[in-house]
């Protein structure tokens, strides 16, 4: 989920643009969209999710610490979300594997320099029409698998919210929990920006670990040999 949150994400915003390799690189990201997305339980564990996800939420109805209103739009986002999920028939993205001059593209855009205008010359006429045209048509490759982003969108945010904040100090760039039977489905790490450091982080049943590492970008990491305050979030769907 968190890599298609990040690719629609990426999509959206080269579609806006109106230049050229903006909208190839939107292609380029649609392909990335469409291996990601293959998954043949990606949609039923979706609406298994946001199914479980709604008895949970209804039942919060008469809570007085709940604000009604904000539950019920919730709600309302979740049924529009598994509405638009059953409504999408047969494999994600099959459409767009049929159309064979887009597998044309996706086939050389592969090999390094593979699009270039003597490669793909309908290609490279298509790149060359007006922005609004290119748009409108991404959008069209793009709009069929958005009830996928929709869906995924909720149940992130619904994870990212659920979760409590722990202050903690990393001494010398290292940090380690035992976790005591404290299962999370997300881990969030949030630290001063201005802090040249990178947390890696290894987890499993028993422990997490977590180091900062100086942030240099190079093969061969090296600790940052200073304490480093952080907030700690661990999320989990109820």
């Amino acid at each position: 989920m968190l890599r298609l949150e990040d690719l629609f994400f990426r999509i959206v915003r080269f579609i806006e643009s109106d230049e050229s390799p903006d909208h190839h690189a939107a292609l380029g990201v649609l392909f990335e969209i469409l291996e990601v997305a293959c998954r043949a339980d990606l949609k039923s564990d979706l609406l298994q999710e946001l199914e479980r996800q709604k008895k949970v939420l209804s039942a919060l109805h008469n809570n007085p610490e709940i604000l009604e209103d904000a539950l019920d739009a919730v709600l309302v986002e979740i049924e529009r979300a598994s509405t638009r999920l059953l409504a999408m028939s047969g494999k994600i993205g099959q459409y767009l594997r049929d159309d064979e001059w887009l597998m044309a593209i996706k086939q050389r855009a592969c090999i390094p320099g593979g699009v270039c205008e003597f490669d793909l010359p309908s290609y490279h006429y298509w790149q060359h029409q007006s922005a609004e045209h290119r748009r409108a048509i991404l959008e069209g490759w793009i709009g069929p698998m958005l009830p996928l982003r929709d869906g995924i969108t909720i149940l992130l945010k619904l994870l990212r919210e659920n979760g409590k904040v722990h202050h903690f100090t990393a001494f010398h760039g290292s940090f380690q929990q035992m976790q005591g039977g404290r299962v999370a489905q997300l881990l969030r790490i949030t630290l001063d920006s201005e802090l040249p450091c990178i947390p890696e982080i290894s987890a499993n049943k028993y422990a997490l670990n977590i180091r900062f590492v100086e942030a240099k970008y190079t093969a061969k990491t090296t600790l940052f040999d200073q304490d480093v305050a952080f907030d700690l979030t661990f999320c989990s769907l109820q």
